[in-house]
């Protein structure tokens, strides 16, 4: 394609959310909410774990990361649409739109590879109960976190290089409220193809992959309950796992739900709304889970409160 008649992209406009302006007020009050409910629910689960020091354990190590990455990740892309939201002209720079879609792919697949090395934790403690200490040691635990993150930055990195050899003419509106890598490719003027072919062999890497490994262990740890049945065995595992299994279920479920059952009708508004389910609604509902359905974070939270309270 000839380029000389053609002006360089130099920023993207933002479409956002498919609301009535009439509307928009209310759903801002809403965002916000939901914002900042994600961001005190992430902090209070990151403090309690690292000052209560019954927690101080493989699991928690693992809940206090992927805290924080749902914390990051949900602040990549919310105060960017609770800015345009207030703005008339909804606009991202082209270098802050590539670092948004950079932060984006980068705690999105963090948050995969934690929940990974979550399910394994689980499974170690439900079927090899005795050697759970000496198998999740803290060097294996420090391991499995720094690999998850150098795996992620690369991927992301990898991804943002390879965008920013694109060129973008004169289209520069994005049917979405963040940059996604989709999109962009979409309105690209350049060869994309080795764009896909990264995300089709990334994509198996760092989503499949990941999502195989959690179900084979949960194949695992139900085949070991199997093999001695007992009401303490199950009720014991599904209070051990019962959480996690919440949080995989939000998190995959939308992904699959968008990428692997495309729908002909109102594509964009379903991948909108789908897209805010696992960027906003997930992040937000996650300290929930872990703290109304696992006793050692409402026994944290209460030894947190009186030790402030009768000591200061």
């Amino acid at each position: 394609m000839k380029m000389e008649n053609q002006s360089i992209v130099s920023e993207f406009l933002l479409l956002g959310l498919p609301i009535e302006p009439d509307q928009r007020d209310l759903f801002y009050a809403l965002f916000l909410a939901m914002y900042l409910t994600t961001v005190l629910g992430n902090l209070l689960i990151i403090l309690l774990i690292h000052l209560d020091s019954h927690l101080h354990m493989p699991m928690y190590f693992f809940l206090s990361n992927l805290s924080f990455s749902d914390l990051c990740f949900s602040s990549v892309t919310m105060p960017e649409l609770l800015q345009n939201m207030q703005s008339q002209v909804p606009s991202i720079p082209y270098a802050g739109c590539l670092t948004q879609m950079y932060f984006f792919l980068l705690f999105a697949d963090l948050e995969s590879f934690l929940l990974v090395a979550m399910a394994d934790d689980r499974y170690v403690a439900i079927c090899f109960p005795l050697h759970y200490t000496t198998i999740m040691s803290p060097k294996l635990c420090f391991s499995l976190g720094a690999l998850s993150w150098v795996q992620t930055t690369f991927n992301a990195l990898l991804h943002t290089l390879l965008m920013a050899r694109l060129c973008f003419c004169a289209e520069n509106v994005i049917p979405h409220f963040f940059c996604d890598i989709s999109v962009l490719l979409k309105l690209s003027c350049s060869d994309t193809r080795v764009n896909e072919l990264v995300i089709y062999f990334m994509g198996g890497l760092t989503g499949v992959i990941p999502f195989l490994l959690i179900i084979t262990s949960y194949a695992q740890i139900l085949f070991s309950i199997l093999k001695v049945p007992s009401s303490g065995g199950i009720s014991k595992a599904f209070s051990t796992c019962g959480s996690h299994l919440s949080v995989v279920s939000l998190f995959y479920g939308t992904i699959i739900a968008l990428y692997l059952c495309p729908s002909a009708n109102n594509s964009t508004v379903k991948e909108t709304v789908m897209s805010m389910m696992y960027t906003v609604v997930t992040p937000m509902l996650n300290p929930f889970i872990y703290s109304l359905r696992n006793r050692d974070m409402k026994g944290a939270l209460g030894r947190v409160f009186r030790k402030k309270i009768f000591f200061g």
